[in-house]
């Protein structure tokens, strides 16, 4: 396959992920568009690890899986207790601080 197929897919995923993070009011679904945006970022480095020759994208690549793992256990926390707080996990709803 060419670069070029790799480069098509994952702009297509980074922007699924971006209309998901700006479109979306739940918050697990914003954490599964925030890794739409992540997987694309993979498949960019992998890609262009494979036609450079280089290892350096696959490691930047399991990086990357290894942070997004983390990112998924504090945002689904952060969900869980929002839901135990308001009962619901609408974000429109948070925009109101108290002091």
């Amino acid at each position: 396959m060419l670069l070029t197929n790799f480069l098509l897919l994952s702009s297509l995923l980074f922007c699924i992920g971006v209309y998901g993070v700006l479109a979306r009011k739940n918050g697990v679904l914003v954490l599964m568009s925030i890794e739409l945006i992540l997987n694309a970022v993979n498949i960019n480095l992998v890609a262009f690890g494979v036609i450079t020759g280089t290892i350096s994208g696959h490691v930047f690549a399991l990086f990357i899986v290894a942070v997004a793992a983390a990112e998924v256990g504090v945002g689904l926390a952060l969900v869980i207790l929002i839901y135990r707080n308001r009962r619901s996990i609408d974000l429109n709803e948070l925009d109101l601080m108290k002091g």
